[in-house]
């Protein structure tokens, strides 16, 4: 077949998505090429692909690729290539997402389990061969408060709805979703806050959401709610709620995301009480890549019968 379209597969892991494609039927329709993240795209490379799959890319690179139609970003979170000063302004760029949807729900729930359940602090009682009687609070009847109800936050809402929580959120354009107390525009932020005993941040980072929670927001909690972050460590200022946290404005915190990661060994995140550090879980699968092709395949077949792609990022909202 002549003048198929070039994909460059720029991951240490092709193979599932090879294989997507081949099980796919669109094999004959393109052109595989890969390379190894820690390499650069040649010059033959920059000058013939059309679709690039990637985590991201530097500087200088995506303008020199003249053919380049098409980005599919195997993260959801797009900001490092939004903040590439050559984006080139008639690039399709798509991001991964909801494929964490199969992961991220679950470990969430976790985070919450682990703050109402005494069950890790039970653990330091077996070393001690200490019997000591614990109380376990219920999530039933508990009000869990989302920012960013997208695919995640939607399913952990039916995750949590099941487990007898009454749960609402924000979303960028609110309306009413099956099961929810209440779906609320961004500006009623400050109503989520004050009711819910536990607030899930799964917000994007855009301009709009830099140090969103910050002390102001943190004092419409309730002094027993606690703050759990899957979304991104640039939606909180971490001063305020290190402060927070340690002046009991709040009950406590699990942070999964951060500005900066691996979380420097100084961050005072590590050292204070009642804030829960987590290396970052909420997303991984260990079937990951495969997952993402699902998503890379489907557009793929999109792309070339000239339809429209799904999960197009908008570069003025930045996501």
């Amino acid at each position: 077949m002549q003048n198929r379209p070039t994909l460059l597969l720029w991951t240490d892991s092709p193979g599932s998505y090879i294989d997507a494609i081949r099980e796919a039927g669109l094999a004959d329709r393109v052109a595989i090429d890969t390379l190894a993240r820690a390499q650069l795209p040649s010059e033959a490379q920059r000058a013939s692909t059309t679709v690039l799959l990637a985590a991201g890319a530097p500087p200088g690179l995506l303008p020199a690729m003249p053919n380049l139609a098409w980005a599919q970003s195997l993260t959801a979170g797009v900001e490092g290539w939004l903040a590439l000063p050559d984006l080139p302004p008639g690039l399709t760029l798509t991001c991964a997402r909801g494929t964490h949807r199969e992961s991220m729900p679950e470990n969430i729930l976790g985070a919450l389990f682990h703050i109402a359940k005494p069950y890790a602090a039970i653990v330091e009682d077996q070393k001690q061969r200490l019997w000591r009687q614990r109380i376990a609070i219920p999530l039933n009847g508990r009000t869990l408060g989302i920012l960013g109800l997208g695919a995640i936050g939607q399913e952990v809402a039916r995750l949590a709805t099941a487990l007898g929580m009454r749960v609402i959120g924000t979303r960028r354009r609110p309306a009413p979703l099956p099961g929810l107390g209440g779906v609320l525009a961004p500006e009623a932020t400050d109503t989520v806050l004050a009711q819910s005993d536990y607030v899930l941040l799964l917000l994007p980072a855009t301009r709009a959401t830099e140090n969103f929670i910050n002390a102001e927001r943190l004092r419409r909690m309730k002094p027993e709610a606690w703050l759990l972050n899957f979304g991104r460590g640039q939606v909180i200022d971490d001063v305020d709620l290190i402060a927070a946290v340690k002046d009991r404005t709040i009950a406590g915190a699990v942070l999964d995301v951060f500005r900066q990661e691996p979380l420097p060994p100084e961050h005072p995140f590590w050292t204070t009480d009642g804030i829960i550090v987590l290396p970052h879980i909420g997303g991984p699968h260990p079937d990951r890549d495969r997952i993402v092709a699902r998503l890379f395949v489907e557009n793929l077949s999109r792309f070339l019968d000239g339809k429209p792609l799904k999960e197009v990022v908008d570069g003025v909202v930045g996501y």
